[in-house]
């Protein structure tokens, strides 16, 4: 819980277009182009076991459109948000106007529902495990 208190507090302050996002799970290619985020539905191997019905798949599969794959792609950890907008609106042009807008909330909405997290974070992260050991 300290940890998200932290994380909050440092994203309040931080330039959005300066934060280098990470992908926290894997992804395919469809068919279209398009990705699939693969999400597991449960951390815990043991729960997995025991509440996905058999022949069910033990993962969401979260589909992005063209504009949200395009994004997913430039995803890193090495290039920073502002970097991600101008190769967008180098590559897609009007269809993705006004882009630092478009990207920053498709962004934030997938840090809020866990798909990606903050490389400054992860740092972050880092240092807090230092100070307490």
């Amino acid at each position: 819980m300290l940890r998200s208190i932290k994380h909050k507090k440092y994203l309040k302050q931080a330039n959005y277009l300066a934060l280098r996002p990470v992908v926290r799970h894997s992804h395919v290619v469809e068919d279209g182009g398009n990705i699939c985020v693969i999400v597991p539905k449960f951390r815990n191997k043991w729960l997995v076991k025991f509440l996905v019905p058999p022949r069910k798949s033990p993962h969401f599969r979260i589909r992005l459109d063209e504009l949200g794959s395009a994004v997913w792609l430039c995803i890193d950890g090495k290039k920073n948000v502002g970097e991600i907008c101008n190769i967008l609106h180098e590559n897609l042009g009007e269809k993705i106007h006004p882009v630092e807008e478009r990207v920053t909330n498709f962004l934030s909405q997938l840090y809020k529902q866990g798909f990606i997290t903050f490389a400054e974070l992860i740092e972050l992260d880092g240092e807090f495990r230092q100070n307490t050991q």
